[in-house]
């Protein structure tokens, strides 16, 4: 089973090419299942203000959904579409994300944090916000807010769950308690997590989670998904057969698939 369940598109503006696009370059390297998962809009600040191409506006929200949707039906025995959305949690706006959740008859919602208070931790623009704080902080911080997403039941997985690495920034000190807090709070909630192939590419030079993480998620018997993270179509399943290759090394035998909310195990 070839999937790839975390992709972005033009529309959050900061990936490039049409949702259609990105379907037809699954249909070329046959994969059997798709996830269209763009981002949530922003919540927590003013987008006119704040740092441009961060995610779709709010009145792009229904026509993403009836475009990936309409493409569903319009591919359907080809690749199967399944319609999702990166639903950043933000602490402080669980009203708002619950509404967006609660709005639409998505196959799935990722819970990724992104954001500690209006600082994006993801964001190159943004890497000066390490200055002069505290990293094993800010690391409590980030898996804090993990935690926080996994309670809230809004999420089907957790998306990168070790994201906070990135850009290579880390405490002194030893955070596996803090990675394990995190992992205990998704099974305690029976949410899957994703391998995230992207790491690969930027600066922690390393997939998400990291080697440690997968393993201990396995000991936890926690469901997993595969995704590529990707922003242009020829970056679709970038990376997935050494993430497969690393589940497997892990002892991991299935990935989790999702429809209408409802989690599936298949072989892989």
């Amino acid at each position: 089973m070839l999937i790839d369940y975390h992709t972005h598109h033009e529309r959050c503006g900061h990936a490039v090419g049409k949702l259609e696009e990105y379907i037809q370059q699954g249909i070329a390297i046959g994969l059997q299942q798709i996830g269209v998962s763009d981002h949530m809009p922003l919540l927590h600040v003013n987008p006119d203000e704040y740092y441009p191409e961060m995610a779709m506006p709010m009145d792009e929200l229904p026509r993403y959904v009836e475009e990936a949707f309409s493409l569903k039906d319009k591919y359907k025995g080809r690749i199967d579409v399944r319609v999702g959305l990166e639903g950043d949690y933000i602490e402080g706006s669980e009203e708002q994300i619950e509404t967006i959740v609660n709005a639409y008859p998505w196959d799935y919602v990722i819970g990724s944090v992104h954001f500690l208070g209006t600082w994006d931790i993801t964001d190159f623009r943004q890497t000066h916000g390490w200055e002069g704080r505290d990293p094993m902080q800010v690391y409590e911080q980030y898996y804090d807010a993990v935690i926080k997403a996994a309670n809230t039941g809004f999420y089907d997985y957790i998306g990168h769950i070790d994201v906070i690495k990135r850009f290579g920034f880390k405490p002194a000190g030893d955070v596996t308690h803090l990675e394990n807090a995190a992992l205990e709070a998704v099974r305690l909630n029976d949410l899957a997590i994703e391998l995230n192939a992207s790491g690969l590419r930027h600066a922690c030079a390393e997939m998400f989670p990291g080697k440690r993480m997968l393993d201990y998620a396995r000991k936890l018997d926690i469901p997993i998904t595969i995704g590529s993270d990707a922003h242009q179509p020829a970056r679709l399943a970038e990376y997935l057969d050494q993430a497969r290759a690393r589940l497997k090394e892990a002892g991991f035998t299935q990935l989790a698939t999702f429809e209408r909310r409802i989690r599936t195990m298949v072989d892989f």
